[in-house]
């Protein structure tokens, strides 16, 4: 294993499930299998020890939701990104990963060679929120966002973070495409999330995509 490796935490209650995508993932180089869990419980616990860069979390466990573990997860390690895994294409939990910060939702009849591009996506800072996903997500929080008056709280340049954020550029690409450092643009990140009452840029990104969806004219009157 060496530094590029990237480290995988498996999160299902269905032993098979976790056997195939261990072999699936163990058979590429650059992919390390660190743990699993069947549980919540047991997953808060791993997670702590094994510290890997991506949890592919089960929406459903026996003893909680997945949404909330990865909630607690990201809460615990901000460098941890997840991707929910699932045999169900619900409307509901798929806004709730989103809201929880999760980096992608998968279904579970995705194919091999797609979870493995899945998981190398997310670790490199991109996000698995298809355009349809997304407009999905920002029906659901239309309302909830319409007329927010903590947009007016972000200045320009943040305002232009915002946009490409949910274009799905990492920091360095929104610094080459701004000009500017990668670590400027990550104050600026935290910064806007900070104004918009957010812990992780998925929010941000579902978020300004919800405004977008919006037409014309239907926001302030």
């Amino acid at each position: 294993m060496t530094d590029d490796t990237i480290r995988v935490f498996l999160v299902d209650d269905h032993e098979i499930v976790r056997r195939g995508v261990a072999e699936l993932l163990g058979n590429h180089r650059d992919l390390d299998v660190v743990g699993e869990a069947s549980t919540v419980r047991d997953a808060i616990a791993r997670v702590a020890a094994t510290r890997p860069r991506i949890a592919l979390l089960d929406v459903r466990l026996p003893d909680g939701s997945g949404v909330d573990l990865c909630r607690e997860l990201l809460s615990a390690d901000p460098d941890l990104s997840c991707i929910m895994l699932t045999a169900y294409d619900d409307e509901a939990a798929i806004t709730a990963a989103v809201l929880a910060g999760a980096s992608g939702y998968v279904l579970k009849d995705i194919g091999g060679s797609a979870l493995v591009d899945a998981v190398r996506a997310v670790a490199g800072g991109r996000r698995l929120l298809s355009t349809t996903l997304a407009k999905r997500v920002s029906t659901s929080l239309a309302q909830e966002h319409r007329d927010d008056p903590r947009r007016e709280t972000l200045g320009l340049r943040e305002t232009q973070i915002l946009a490409l954020i949910a274009d799905g550029l990492t920091n360095r690409q929104i610094g080459e495409h701004l000009g500017i450092a990668e670590k400027t643009v990550k104050n600026y990140v935290s910064s806007l999330l900070s104004k918009l009452g957010m812990q992780r840029r998925t929010q941000a990104a579902a978020y300004e995509a919800e405004a977008r969806s919006r037409p014309r004219g239907s926001g302030r009157p």
